[in-house]
């Protein structure tokens, strides 16, 4: 993979996990509320997601690439990832302390 598409990729991945968590959590706990245990997976699945992101984006962040363009994609995909994983880590702790099914 070159490093131009590594980062690019780095850089997509955390928000589509982030999405991705949103929209399909609420589909499910909109049509069967009582399988709110399958979130807590779910938000395990995308931090795993973020952290991927990371692992692909950190050497490039370290040492640069051919170009600067690359370096500043890398380093930009590095703190999307930590922002989209403390809002997905976040919104997984919310489903411990909110009940799903009340109403």
């Amino acid at each position: 993979m070159s490093p131009r598409s590594r980062s690019w990729t780095a850089l997509v991945l955390p928000p589509v996990a982030w999405f991705g968590f949103e929209q399909g959590l609420s589909a499910l706990l909109h049509a069967r509320c009582n399988l709110a245990g399958w979130g807590l997976a779910w938000g395990a699945a995308s931090l795993i997601v973020c952290a991927l992101a990371a692992w692909l984006a950190w050497p490039l962040a370290r040492r640069g690439g051919d170009l600067l363009a690359t370096l500043w994609l890398a380093r930009l995909a590095l703190a999307l990832a930590g922002i989209f994983a403390l809002a997905i880590a976040f919104q997984t702790l919310a489903i411990l302390l909110v009940p799903p099914c009340v109403g």
